[in-house]
């Protein structure tokens, strides 16, 4: 018997790092996501095929049930990170692993994987729907992360996001810009890993961090209301500045377009993955000049 499993892809608009200190954040699940689909065998093992958006496998291996069972690898390979996430769900719910001989697994991303639209949090999410468990608690004690990736692979309309006393607190709210068509998704050819991103934020925290929660709540909650393209702009501009100032990084519009007609702004792990671009003409020619050659408008990446 075949079960398959699908999770959506995330952008996280407002809050970035500030979101594991307790900040509220604005995200976004997209039209794109992955695909979980598996198979009974009689192998007592485990065959795992990954495929990328464009049909190529990009990770294959075969991992016995004890492997998973008595790991003790603590390495950050893509087989051991996979590892880790089973032994987790095996030990949240036995039943999956004890009542089977083996599984034919394969995954299926609808986006590049090298896009950052979370390969891991829908990856972990379809999992948690095959073992029937917590994919936030299946998240934390393998991966790690403020988990507001999981929330979007969970949703199909825009969300805030809020973790009280570590626990998540997911909102649906209305989010449908009028000003959409100015909107675009530009990736910056290089993806940021997670886990050092959120090591180099951690070690920049000052003591102001409270006032700046508070100024990216009231900001987050203004983005969700904005009602014009300029009072929007300005608003994500301001983000910038507040997250300039803590990460004590220069924005990504003074480091790599400081003579763009409008705003830009990082989306999650700044430095790397997808920039938010407002812009009252198609930046598409801007960027392609410059050597970014995927500008996405935001109503075919959004859900």
């Amino acid at each position: 018997m075949q079960k398959t499993f699908y999770s959506n892809g995330k952008l996280l608009i407002t809050g970035e790092y500030l979101i594991l200190d307790g900040a509220k954040g604005l995200a976004l699940p997209t039209k794109m996501g992955q695909n979980l689909n598996v198979e009974e065998t009689q192998t007592k093992s485990i065959h795992w095929k990954s495929y990328d958006a464009d049909g190529s496998i990009w990770f294959e291996e075969i991992l016995s049930f004890q492997e998973i069972q008595d790991n003790t690898n603590t390495s950050e390979s893509v087989k051991a990170t996979l590892i880790k996430i089973l032994q987790v769900a095996n030990t949240m719910n036995s039943n999956v692993f004890n009542n089977s001989e083996g599984f034919a697994v394969t995954t299926q991303l609808s986006f590049p994987r090298n896009w950052g639209l979370g390969t891991s949090s829908t990856l972990i999410n379809n999992i948690a729907q095959w073992f029937q468990i917590d994919a936030f608690e299946l998240l934390q004690q393998s991966f790690g992360g403020s988990g507001y990736d999981i929330a979007c692979a969970q949703n199909n309309s825009p969300i805030t996001y809020v973790l009280l006393d570590g626990k998540p607190r997911v909102e649906k709210v209305v989010f449908k810009p009028e000003f959409a068509q100015n909107l675009y998704f530009v990736y910056l050819n290089q993806k940021r890993n997670s886990k050092s991103a959120i090591a180099d934020y951690h070690s920049n925290k000052t003591s102001q961090l409270s006032s700046y929660i508070a100024a990216i709540n009231t900001l987050t909650q203004d983005i969700i209301e904005a009602n014009n393209l300029e009072l929007f702009t300005q608003l994500i501009s301001q983000h910038e500045t507040v997250l300039s100032e803590i990460l004590k990084t220069e924005t990504v519009k003074d480091t790599l377009f400081p003579d763009f007609d409008g705003a830009v702004k990082s989306l999650g792990a700044w430095g790397g993955d997808f920039v938010l671009v407002v812009s009252k003409e198609n930046p598409k020619p801007y960027f392609v000049a410059k050597g970014y050659e995927t500008v996405i408008p935001y109503g075919e990446m959004i859900l």
